[in-house]
């Protein structure tokens, strides 16, 4: 009997994955369509679809063909979704588990090869050809967000990989937590899902990036538990704050703060309307030994940037990490005046000679638009800047140069100057 169950487990489980690589059926682009994948990009969008076959089922393998019916790959579909199919594979019509282990390993591998792995992004969705799907690695813990439906069949297979290919490099991973809890899951009909996959474990993980130490906390944290993106950013400003008195806007854990503490700066206050957020970066200032140095202040920035401006004070570098302003182009207008407003209190405050860290995380506030309103901030209120350095996302978050949506994280650093 425990033979027969043995044997229908493991037949279960070798029909479960050959449903995950069936292709269910085909869709056909209008004619003109696709111009996004047929640039490069990953996306179909409902409205460039002219027609699809009788049997597909949402979140399967579909073909998809030209208006000719010219074969242009695989993808997954959702129905639901305005994103209607997000795409796989190009030049095979093959989507197998040895597929999906090579995506993975070049992903992997390819962290291994630019950046310090002990807190990185090891899949960054469509960037890696997995699309929807993030996984980032703190420490020996795994967090995973899963956005798109297609990709949230393949989830427990591309947490095994990754697993298998760390552990052939000498890393065990003891614990995987979901925070697949970002409204955008509802896009595409789908529940916002937060949890354990597999056993339990102390979900409060103790990280070290460039020299500081943080304890991150992966099931309350923003995004999955921590901003990864600005790693060297972080980094590239520690060599302006050594002596030197810091502001750091939009704090959030302290990640700007206790980089310059840990550079040997003077004083440095940290500024974030989150309580929350400020109880963390206290902790992680005490965890660092900063807590003389480094303060933390709850407050909202828009109101304490003038504050701090009518009583005189001044700082020697002013760094301005604001959240995204615009999730979308509709909302760009008024997101450049927000970016506007928050540079011209941010540079009042920069002692002449000083320097300014100024960035944006939103895709739809593209370099030249923020070029435009930096400087536009700039000269209302008489300063003149010179750009010390341009900087993206770190390399564990790469640009796709075919997928617009990949690059979104841009930062300056100046150095300001009083027009004289």
């Amino acid at each position: 009997m425990k033979n027969y169950d043995k044997c229908q487990k493991y037949l279960t489980g070798r029909n479960r994955m050959e449903d995950l690589f069936s292709v269910c059926g085909k869709i056909r682009l209008r004619k003109g369509e696709g111009r996004t994948l047929k640039a490069g990009g990953a996306w179909i969008y409902d409205n460039e679809i002219e027609w699809m076959s009788d049997e597909i089922i949402d979140g399967h393998l579909v073909e998809v063909l030209d208006f000719d019916d010219y074969f242009m790959g695989i993808g997954f579909i959702n129905r639901k979704s305005k994103i209607t199919v997000r795409m796989l594979s190009r030049h095979t019509d093959i989507v197998d588990e040895a597929f999906i282990e090579e995506r993975v390993r070049a992903a992997v591998e390819y962290r291994f090869d630019t950046v310090d792995t002990s807190a990185c992004r090891l899949i960054f969705g469509e960037a890696d050809f997995l699309p929807g799907l993030v996984i980032d690695k703190y420490s020996d813990v795994l967090v995973v967000e899963s956005l798109a439906l297609g990709i949230d069949r393949f989830k427990s297979l591309i947490i095994g990989k990754v697993k298998e290919i760390l552990h052939k490099k000498g890393i065990d991973i003891r614990g995987v937590y979901e925070r697949s809890d970002a409204k955008v899951r509802t896009l595409e009909g789908m529940e916002r899902v937060k949890g354990f996959i597999g056993d339990e474990f102390d979900t409060n993980v103790e990280i070290v990036e460039n020299g500081v130490h943080y304890m991150i906390d992966v099931v309350n944290g923003q995004k999955t538990g921590f901003f990864l993106d600005q790693k060297y950013n972080r980094l590239a400003m520690q060599k302006l704050c050594k002596d030197k008195r810091v502001l750091d806007c939009f704090t959030h854990m302290g990640t700007f703060a206790l980089n310059a503490g840990i550079a040997g700066a003077k004083e440095v206050t940290g500024l974030d309307i989150s309580e929350y957020a400020v109880e963390q970066a206290r902790a992680n200032a005490k965890l660092n030994g900063l807590e003389d140095t480094v303060h933390f202040k709850c407050a909202n920035v828009l109101d304490e940037l003038p504050k701090l401006n009518e009583a005189g004070e001044k700082y020697d570098v002013v760094i301005l990490d604001p959240p995204a302003f615009t999730k979308s182009r509709e909302a760009t207008k008024n997101a450049i005046k927000g970016y506007r407003e928050i540079n011209m209190k941010g540079l009042k405050l920069v002692k002449d000679g000083g320097y300014l860290a100024s960035c944006s995380c939103s895709h739809f506030m593209t370099q030249e638009l923020l070029t435009k309103t930096i400087k536009e901030a700039a000269k209302a209120v008489h300063k003149r800047l010179r750009q010390v350095e341009f900087r993206t996302q770190s390399p564990d978050h790469p640009i796709l140069w075919e997928a617009q949506e990949s690059y979104y994280l841009k930062f300056f650093i100046f150095q300001v100057v009083d027009e004289k």
